[in-house]
């Protein structure tokens, strides 16, 4: 018998678009030989779908007329299965039982343990890192502060809250220079895909720039803008007990840093929208960050490719990652040092390209995400996670 895998993708999340195309690339290569694939679209307004017709990239360009023509659906749960029910017509009437869950969305509301701390209270089997992961990697101050605290090598940083920004502007300015020297760089503390970032070099910039970042979060993360700097990405498949790293990539940016452009509009990609403040979805035919114009592999030196893999490693330990990541450092052509930048717990198109030169291909990468998440879930049924006594009867009782 096959096992059902539920793959989850968009959420009210502006990296919604991106996340169904990469959930697109995982339902068209998952082997359908081990697996039957049940696509759970998550709305905007977070409702969720499912039909056979949303297994292609195409259905998705008018997505009020995709709501209409898929299946709304609710959800109970038995035995460790997520059942699917219509939520349409007056019977109850189940669409389908998933055996395990892979989330496939990006950003806020979904890739930050949200969507994971669901199917735990679910007790579903679900593919990649835990809540706690989740939601560490996608908060980049507390993934910064995680990190210095494990005394591994990040650019130097400063944060700053939208109250003291709102409060008084020169004061936040000077928080900020007291301890790094401009051009420094902002990112909203919670979003990924290069979203909101800004690029300061002057205190007559700060105001505006500041004020757009502090539309999309309330918490920022500042750091030296390092300016000669080379991007290096590292995918890390396993767990706690056993990593995997893949080639090493180098991405090509066209501006100062690697925008939102850069990753999802390459090759003349025209498709869906995300909002006018950054511009248009990319990917063409579903490419996803496999169309970013990119060095496989990286070159660079021996000593600079092994202190890379030991530190995707360490960070991949640090987090207690499981299944597929991806961990972004910046190489420092000043000073000629690597720090660790980001991880991306769920790496657009899963970085699957990054793991075809070693001789794994996508199919391959995915049935061993899944057999992780598998055997994780073994493990948790060991653990105590609640006894039968009921204190609140024993109450009076001498």
């Amino acid at each position: 018998m096959k096992t059902v895998i539920g793959v989850f993708f968009g959420g009210k999340s502006v990296e919604h678009e991106v996340s169904i195309i990469s959930a697109m690339q995982v339902i068209e290569n998952l082997d359908t030989e081990k697996y039957d694939v049940v696509p759970i679209y998550i709305s905007k307004d977070n409702r969720f779908y499912t039909s056979e017709l949303l297994t292609k990239v195409e259905e998705f360009k008018d997505l009020e007329e995709t709501k209409r023509m898929a299946n709304e659906v609710y959800f109970t749960h038995e035995n460790s299965k997520l059942i699917l029910n219509a939520k349409r017509g007056i019977f109850k009437k189940v669409l389908a039982k998933v055996d395990v869950a892979f989330p496939v969305v990006h950003g806020l509301n979904v890739e930050d343990g949200t969507l994971e701390g669901f199917l735990e209270m679910y007790n579903i089997p679900y593919v990649g890192c835990d809540v706690c992961a989740s939601a560490v990697g996608m908060n980049k101050i507390i993934f910064k502060k995680v990190l210095e605290a494990s005394n591994l090598p990040v650019v130097e940083y400063e944060t700053l809250n939208v109250t003291e920004f709102e409060e008084d502007q020169e004061k936040a300015y000077e928080k900020l220079t007291r301890k790094l020297s401009l051009p420094i760089i902002v990112k909203p503390s919670n979003l990924g895909s290069s979203v909101g970032i800004e690029v300061i070099k002057n205190k007559e910039e700060f105001s505006e720039k500041m004020q757009n970042v502090f539309e999309f979060c309330d918490n920022v993360l500042v750091e030296r803008c390092v300016t000669n700097l080379r991007e290096i990405n590292c995918s890390v498949l396993g767990n706690f007990a056993s990593q995997e790293v893949s080639v090493l990539e180098e991405p090509i940016k066209n501006d100062e840093i690697l925008s939102y452009k850069d990753k999802y509009m390459g090759n003349g990609a025209k498709s869906g929208k995300l909002g006018q403040k950054f511009g248009k979805l990319g990917g063409v035919k579903g490419s996803g960050m496999a169309s970013l114009s990119r060095k496989i592999p990286a070159e660079l030196t021996k000593s600079q490719e092994e202190e890379i893999y030991s530190l995707a490693k360490e960070t991949f330990k640090i987090l207690n990652c499981e299944g597929i990541s991806r961990i972004d450092f910046i190489l420092d052509g000043d000073n000629n040092k690597v720090y660790v930048n980001e991880i991306n717990t769920i790496p657009g198109s899963l970085s699957f390209y990054l793991w075809k030169p070693k001789g794994i291909e996508f199919d391959e990468l995915l049935d061993r995400a899944i057999r992780y998440a598998i055997k994780r879930k073994e493990r948790r049924e060991k653990i105590t996670y609640s006894t039968d006594v009921n204190i609140l009867n024993m109450s009076g009782k001498k």
